[in-house]
């Protein structure tokens, strides 16, 4: 009899031991942290990917976040990201008529945007029956600095204070970032998630450029370089006009054959506009990311279960 109530209390006491260590993947996470990276294309007055072969021209970003459940197949998102992005006339399709410009910009922003998402399946479960693989759509609204820079004599130069086209710009912009994403459940605490988030803009200067050509503003540009790069400002010009038509074998701007704007190409054609932007005042620049990364759900017990996996080892079983 002793033998029986002894065996009786180890299956009851192993069987409570079971059923706690299950319960506490059984309650929700409503709270998430991520981080991922991945590449980055920039849209405008530089790039053309839908009417011209250009192929693509990508750069890098990382970003991290913070998630909160709030409905059951919604969740809100606070991002902060930083984002390279660039382009240049060189690669650029010759029937676009824009790689004689010899234009190019860079810029490394910092944005931050508030989103919502909405998934496919629910995601309001215990944490231990969250899904496998869910999709999911977003949307929201965010700021981002607005810093193009050119290259000019080996030397990174920041084109918003100069103002090239004589139009002022803010520093910061509003942004509307919106796309589509996968998760995939890695285990009980973490997924992995790819997304591609397109992003819309109200400016059509991330890339310093937005005027076809400079014939509104060229006489401002003129005064800023004097008649040989004297003037108090003469890297406007410069960083205006890279055409190598317009430019002195030394490489300096040719201030007489700028102010009549009236050349012959190669092929004996009379020019007579300095180009730089499409003139399209409702076409607004964009970029887009494409990203990879890890998404790690808060638990009560994710130290000891988790980031501590010596004792879950020598139990002998996990939960996935």
């Amino acid at each position: 009899m002793k033998r029986f109530i002894l065996i009786l209390f180890f299956i009851v006491l192993a069987k409570e031991s079971y059923g706690q260590a299950f319960y506490r993947f059984r309650f929700e996470e409503p709270w998430s942290v991520g981080a991922g990276g991945g590449v980055t294309q920039y849209f405008g007055e530089l790039y053309s990917l839908w009417k011209y072969e250009e192929g693509i021209q990508p750069d890098y970003n990382f970003s991290v976040n913070v998630r909160r459940t709030i409905g059951t197949k919604t969740r809100l998102r606070l991002e902060g990201s930083f984002i390279q992005m660039s382009g240049q006339d060189p690669p650029a399709d010759p029937r676009s008529l824009r790689e004689p410009r010899n234009l190019h910009f860079r810029a490394r922003n910092f944005e931050v945007a508030f989103l919502g998402e909405y998934h496919w399946k629910p995601v309001r479960l215990n944490n231990i029956t969250r899904h496998f693989l869910n999709w999911y759509i977003f949307a929201g609204v965010g700021a981002s600095t607005n810093t193009p820079k050119a290259q000019l004599d080996g030397e990174w130069v920041s084109l918003r204070p100069l103002q090239l086209e004589g139009n002022p710009y803010p520093a910061v912009i509003v942004v509307f970032p919106m796309g589509l994403g996968m998760k995939y459940k890695l285990n009980v605490y973490t997924d992995l998630f790819i997304e591609g988030n397109y992003r819309f803009t109200l400016t059509d200067y991330m890339d310093d450029i937005s005027d076809f050509d400079i014939g509104d503003f060229y006489q401002n540009l003129l005064a800023s370089y004097g008649e040989y790069g004297e003037g108090p400002y003469p890297d406007r010009l410069r960083l205006a006009v890279r055409n190598n038509d317009w430019l002195l074998d030394n490489g300096e701007p040719n201030v007489e054959k700028i102010k009549q704007r009236i050349y012959f190409d190669k092929h004996g054609t009379m020019r007579h506009r300095i180009r730089r932007g499409s003139g399209l005042t409702h076409r607004y620049d964009g970029y887009f990311t494409l990203n990879i990364g890890l998404e790690i759900y808060f638990s009560q017990d994710i130290w000891e279960n988790w980031l501590r996996r010596g004792r879950t080892r020598q139990r002998g079983w996990r939960f996935w």
